[in-house]
């Protein structure tokens, strides 16, 4: 499941007594406060304050086992690397509470890296050093290697391969969008023939992987926490593994790359890529891999902003014209 892209999600809303009745099934002393995130969009999380410290409520799961995942995927990650992750995560599958099942886990302090204070009061340097510290701690996560290409299915505990190949799941997957967004714009005849190109220059590129790599599916700004120290910037806490899976790991490079550009900081995404493949061993054809990947997510973002009527580009161009502006940057690096 978590592979589906998940565009709203079931809102919880709790009180005050079941709060504190969820607090004392784990021993988390007495309620002070609770509040909502500022941040994020799916509504599953709720900040609740105790006697014995802060933490997260997240809830009303969006499919069966959501939380028995992420605690698989935030135990793993833990194990095999230093990035912080929310431990312990504790998952409650009894419905007694909230009439759901949840986690709760320890709330980290920390600053998101788009937040407009943060961002108008960081000197250049500290941006480019962020940039950098953010591609070395996704090269990190990007460590936890295994054989099966395919999603975790936490009622049975195993992976799930992808339908035919990976290759084949992920293009299928670009097109099914594709078509989507024709709902809400125009997609022509030229949009359609340069994606196919796209997809068919990297074929050999996808055929040639052997090894997959844990993806989060959603690393960007929402998700992570920085903090500074007397030494600079440091990489504070990841969360929500709600879309992770096995596959290629610079699938996940295109939400920070695209984020990056949409502010015109195309010196700081290439810092962020650079640094990514400083320490990563996966450098094979990565130009041609790194443009399908963002190709699905720009089918994404098109779509939605169509379909939401959020579209802050220049309404006239074609989704290929608005595309190739991202592609061809990738493609200018010259990685490979």
């Amino acid at each position: 499941m978590t592979t589906e892209i998940f565009f709203a999600s079931n809102k919880i809303e709790v009180n005050d007594k079941q709060i504190q009745l969820m607090l004392n099934r784990f021993s988390l002393g007495k309620l002070l406060s609770l509040e909502g995130p500022t941040r994020g969009v799916m509504g599953q999380t709720i900040f609740v304050s105790t006697t014995n410290g802060d933490f997260v409520l997240k809830g009303n799961p969006i499919y069966d086992g959501q939380f028995l995942e992420e605690k698989f995927f935030v135990e793993n990650i833990n194990k095999r690397t230093n990035i912080p992750v929310p431990l312990p995560y504790r998952v409650d599958m009894s419905e007694d509470i909230f009439g759901w099942s949840y986690s709760v886990m320890p709330r980290f302090t920390g600053v998101h890296i788009n937040n407009p204070y943060i961002q108008v009061n960081l000197t250049q340097k500290e941006k480019i050093d962020i940039a950098k510290l953010l591609g070395k701690t996704m090269a990190k996560l990007h460590s936890w290697r295994t054989l099966h290409y395919g999603e975790y299915e936490p009622i049975n505990q195993t992976v799930r391969s992808f339908e035919g190949s990976y290759q084949k799941w992920l293009y299928k997957r670009i097109r099914y969008w594709l078509e989507d967004a024709k709902k809400y714009s125009l997609i022509n005849f030229e949009d359609v023939k340069w994606v196919e190109w796209i997809l068919d220059s990297s074929q050999k590129a996808f055929a040639r992987k052997s090894l997959a790599s844990f993806v989060m599916g959603d690393f960007k700004p929402d998700n992570f926490l920085l903090e500074k120290g007397v030494k600079g910037w440091s990489f504070k806490a990841l969360f929500d593994f709600t879309t992770a899976y096995f596959g290629d790991p610079i699938a996940d490079l295109p939400r920070m790359v695209l984020w990056y550009l949409s502010l015109e900081e195309k010196l700081l995404a290439k810092n962020f890529i650079f640094s990514y493949l400083e320490c990563s061993n996966d450098q094979e054809s990565f130009t041609e891999r790194l443009k399908v990947h963002l190709l699905q997510q720009l089918v994404l973002d098109w779509g939605c902003a169509w379909a939401t009527d959020n579209v802050t580009w220049n309404k006239k161009l074609s989704f290929s014209n608005w595309a190739k502006g991202y592609t061809d940057y990738i493609e200018n690096l010259k990685v490979n």
